[in-house]
């Protein structure tokens, strides 16, 4: 097999270049901030890579930031270190550490990459993988972590973690499958304890309906909407109604410690779930006395 070969530098038209099948999707926040960076220095500060693949022509390897930006900025051609002899897993490790190194990303995307990256490095090196002649426990911890080995420093530093929580965000990033692209909808941050969780559920309905609640908002993690979700099936309306008397409590606190400005620009900001809150489901004379009070 042929090496990986860097065959030109130099500009490539950008409507030729082939971005699909990507990790992830780029983030606009990312490509605002290059087209900001692009305006005040007039240039583009690194190139992309491509690959040339038969039957498709030119292929991004890395950079997907960066040809977004210059296809918004109506760019026509864009500077590109064009490679061939690549394969597939070659091109997938590029794509993999050039976002680990350079991208801001959360925990679930992380995840998401170090899985992949595990993935492929056990393909190109099969010596890694469970299984077969294994000398002793200490060796198969080794050989587990081989696979993240390149990164660990690059998201040790990045987000505070130690090998074991790298191992913690392989393992998640293994068992989420087609739940990682549905969770970046979520509208709070996805946090490691909540890919945790996910990945432990065995069970596919309530799997789905833990991660629907984090993606409509209904939950601040998915321990508590795992909670919610079984007491509701289990019928254990006293755990449901601890839990409204728990957010009650916290949301009567925050508005008293609130200024008007703040709850003026609450009320106009969350109007609709007001609305929502005071006309779907149990009427709200139901839980208040005649005094206003609530019984």
């Amino acid at each position: 097999m042929k090496a990986p070969t860097l065959q030109t530098t130099g500009p490539v038209p950008v409507t030729e270049i082939d971005d699909r099948n990507r990790l992830r999707p780029v983030s606009q926040a990312g490509v605002e901030a290059l087209k900001a960076s692009i305006a005040e220095t007039g240039v583009m500060k690194d190139a992309i890579h491509v690959r040339r693949k038969k039957g498709h022509g030119l292929v991004l390897i890395a950079g997907a930031h960066r040809l977004e930006a210059a296809r918004q900025l109506g760019w026509s051609e864009i500077e590109a270190k064009v490679w061939t002899d690549v394969t597939d897993d070659w091109a997938r490790l590029m794509e993999i550490d050039d976002n680990l190194a350079g991208a801001e990303m959360g925990p679930l995307d992380t995840a998401v990459f170090l899985a992949e990256r595990k993935r492929v490095y056990e393909r190109l090196h099969p010596e890694t993988r469970h299984g077969g002649d294994r000398r002793s426990v200490e060796f198969r911890n080794q050989v587990d972590m081989m696979s993240v080995r390149s990164f660990v420093a690059t998201t040790a530093e990045k987000f505070g973690l130690s090998d074991r929580h790298v191992r913690r965000l392989v393992w998640a990033g293994e068992k989420l499958g087609v739940d990682s692209a549905r969770l970046r909808s979520a509208p709070r941050p996805v946090t490691l304890n909540d890919l945790m969780q996910i990945a432990k559920i065995g069970e596919p309905a309530l799997r789905y309906a833990v991660v629907d609640a984090l993606i409509e908002g209904k939950a601040k993690s998915a321990a508590g909407a795992r909670r919610t979700i079984t007491a509701r099936e289990r019928g254990d309306e006293a755990v449901l109604k601890d839990r409204a008397e728990a957010d009650f409590i916290a949301l009567t606190k925050a508005w008293t410690r609130a200024s008007t400005a703040a709850k003026k620009r609450f009320l106009i900001n969350y109007r609709e779930q007001i609305w929502e809150a005071s006309n779907k489901g149990e009427p709200l004379w139901r839980n208040y006395d005649g005094d206003g009070g609530e019984a």
